[in-house]
């Protein structure tokens, strides 16, 4: 009996390439760059199921053009902001995402960001690394302590509440808001703003774990920054369309934003290069789920979804749509 074709537009860890060749046909990518439309359109044909990335962009031209044969497409990522999901249930392609895998990898990014941004990291490295280490004063290098401050969290989902739990193993006060409030088991001492506006206002270090959404899109703006207090501390790992990138740089520039640890940027991996020349950013490339444990574990579920679909079973996690 044949096996069922999958494209795989990216390379994984031995464990799912090892799952991969036993139990598909597979057509990969050769080269490190994504497909593009029009090769991801050509390797799909007579495929039924493709197996693709936050680089792969499935617009409504591709879903009009794609291979009838594809039944399931899933995607190594929690957010699906790169696929057309109207498009797809139009052309009655399932589409399969991770959610529930990677919060603490991301969480753990998180606090990185943080302590790399409140302890000045990047200088200290710059220091380091380019042999300017120097006998100093104590009033060199001075960061900002984190015990003690107010976190506040835009998006109390997974990721926000496990940041939550490690910024309470530093001392700092959890403030957050949500589209609702979470049960007082779930949320313990954290205090919520029904306001974003007023979360933003007590917020002596913003952690952004909310999606991109026409909501919460620029959430990050001129405007808004100015709610923040003065030497206020951003971290960024959620999606980096949240942040009017020219908005932020003038901040940290004007020291309203005391510092910004960032790993997602728009148009990454493009990122603004306003940011480069700034020594108040700690910056990474997007790693927020980059552990073996958690990448292992998105393809897995990944190829869970592709297997339940096209066994006609129950996938694990489908995005839900309706057609417009």
């Amino acid at each position: 009996m044949s096996k069922p074709v999958l494209v795989v537009t990216t390379h994984h860890v031995k464990e799912v390439e090892e799952r991969i060749d036993q139990n598909y046909d597979a057509r990969r990518n050769p080269n490190e760059a994504p497909f593009g439309r029009q090769a991801l359109l050509a390797v799909s044909e007579g495929a039924d199921a493709l197996f693709i990335t936050p680089a792969d962009i499935l617009d409504s031209e591709f879903f009009k053009s794609v291979s009838p044969s594809v039944k399931v497409i899933a995607t190594f990522s929690v957010g699906y902001e790169h696929i057309d999901l109207a498009a797809a249930a139009r052309s009655k392609i399932a589409i399969g995402y991770t959610p529930g895998v990677n919060h603490e990898a991301t969480a753990d990014i998180a606090i990185l960001l943080m302590l790399g941004a409140s302890r000045r990291a990047y200088e200290a490295q710059e220091i380091i690394r380019t042999g300017a280490w120097k006998p100093s004063g104590p009033n060199v290098m001075l960061g900002w302590q984190v015990g003690g401050k107010i976190i506040g969290i835009l998006g109390m989902g997974r990721v926000g509440q496990a940041v939550a739990r490690r910024a309470r193993a530093f001392g700092m006060k959890i403030h957050y808001s949500n589209p609702s409030r979470l049960a007082d088991e779930v949320a313990g001492d954290a205090v919520f703003h029904e306001s974003s506006r007023d979360l933003l206002r007590e917020s002596q270090f913003l952690s952004l774990h909310a999606p991109d959404t026409p909501e919460t899109h620029h959430f990050l703006n001129a405007e808004t920054i100015k709610l923040l207090p003065k030497g206020a501390i951003i971290v960024n790992a959620a999606r980096g369309g949240l942040v009017v990138d020219e908005d932020l740089i003038a901040a940290l520039k004007s020291g309203q934003i005391a510092a910004a640890g960032l790993d997602v940027f728009a148009g990454e991996p493009n990122l603004d290069p306003g940011y480069l020349g700034l020594k108040n950013t700690f910056l990474l490339p997007h790693i927020g789920s980059a552990t073996i444990e958690t990448r292992t574990a998105m393809a897995m579920l990944a190829l869970d979804n592709i297997d339940a679909v096209l066994a006609g079973k129950p996938a694990p996690s489908l995005v839900a749509v309706k057609t417009r």
